[in-house]
């Protein structure tokens, strides 16, 4: 297989997305050190975790309709990557992931038709809304059971496979920008 044409995580350096402002750098510094065994999570997604938590099942499903309009679109220059490299072929509803490096920080867009799928494009937007215009790190520290705790809260069980499969492309994606010194 040939190396995938087009943008990839470490090629691309362009102006910071306005719509996802990024945190202090004085916020990342007092931060303790990640532990693998047991990760803290982003505080984005705690504070939406925690609101979650709080819902009845009927606001939850309501939430995340909500959440999945508002998954930001693709932008055109990742159009003409035609190939699989970005798929999640694990999950059953299509989807890419396209990873962008701007400023040191990662920024994800996600290729999925919301309306087919408003679960995954929910989550995307969730998960894109605590990491998008952050370090590396923010990404890697989302704890490897996330996607069952989240799916547990809502019933929605079945959808983990696919869930924990772009979480994990997620992180591969900032361990590659790390990698190239994001």
């Amino acid at each position: 297989m040939g190396k995938p044409q087009g943008p990839n995580v470490s090629s691309l350096y362009l102006e910071p997305t306005p719509d996802y402002p990024s945190t202090d750098d004085s916020t990342l510094r007092e931060s303790p050190v990640m532990d693998t065994a047991t990760p803290s999570l982003p505080p984005g997604l705690e504070r939406v975790l925690g609101r979650f938590r709080a819902m009845g099942r009927e606001e939850k499903m309501a939430a995340l309709v909500s959440y999945a309009q508002k998954l930001e679109p693709v932008p055109a220059r990742f159009g003409d990557l035609s190939d699989d490299t970005f798929a999640v072929p694990e999950c059953q509803t299509p989807v890419r992931i396209f990873p962008e490096v701007v400023g040191g920080r990662l920024h994800f867009y996600a290729e999925i038709n919301p309306r087919q799928s408003p679960t995954v494009a929910a989550f995307l937007s969730l998960v894109f809304g605590a990491v998008n215009g952050e370090p590396a790190l923010t990404t890697l520290s989302i704890p490897d059971d996330f996607v069952r705790t989240v799916m547990a809260s809502l019933g929605l069980g079945t959808r983990e496979v696919g869930l924990d499969a772009i979480v994990h492309r997620l992180k591969r994606h900032a361990r590659d920008a790390q990698a190239a010194g994001a």
